[in-house]
């Protein structure tokens, strides 16, 4: 069971630090296929975004923005992104994930790997923040049947 206090002080940091919070995550799976970080490491930051406004607001609140229902159709469409993607790269004659054989209409090779690799690094982005988000809230409200106290 998710406890929730009412303190305005947390409620305003969460209110204040969760947009930049959100945003930095965006960041990280963008900047993944150039950098260290990517899909897994930004899909989390962006689910300890929503994790927060849990704690912060308490689940009823935070279920009017994403639902269980909502979360399992991201976390689907997740697997869905990276899946298909590398189908694509099979039906085109290459191998699993191979980004170079995908139809893209860019003029060169890299180009045309780096946006398979983009579009790899947001379906693990999505398919991870779901998934944390959706653990959390199932530890979360856990209740032991039966307990004896």
């Amino acid at each position: 069971m998710i406890v929730q206090y009412e303190n305005i002080i947390i409620k305003t940091i969460s209110r204040i630090l969760i947009p930049f919070i959100q945003i930095y995550a965006l960041y990280v799976i963008m900047h993944g296929h150039y950098s260290p970080g990517g899909g897994f490491q930004g899909g989390v930051i962006l689910g300890a975004s929503f994790i927060l406004l849990v704690l912060a607001f308490g689940a009823e609140a935070s279920q009017k923005r994403i639902s269980l229902k909502k979360l399992t159709v991201l976390a689907s469409l997740g697997l869905l992104i990276f899946s298909g993607i590398g189908l694509v790269a099979l039906l085109m004659g290459g191998n699993y994930l191979d980004y170079g054989k995908l139809p893209l209409p860019l003029e060169s090779i890299p180009k045309i790997r780096a946006m398979g690799i983009l579009g790899i690094e947001i379906g693990v982005g999505i398919g991870v923040m779901a998934i944390m988000i959706t653990i959390f809230l199932a530890i979360a409200s856990y209740e032991t049947e039966g307990k004896n106290d």
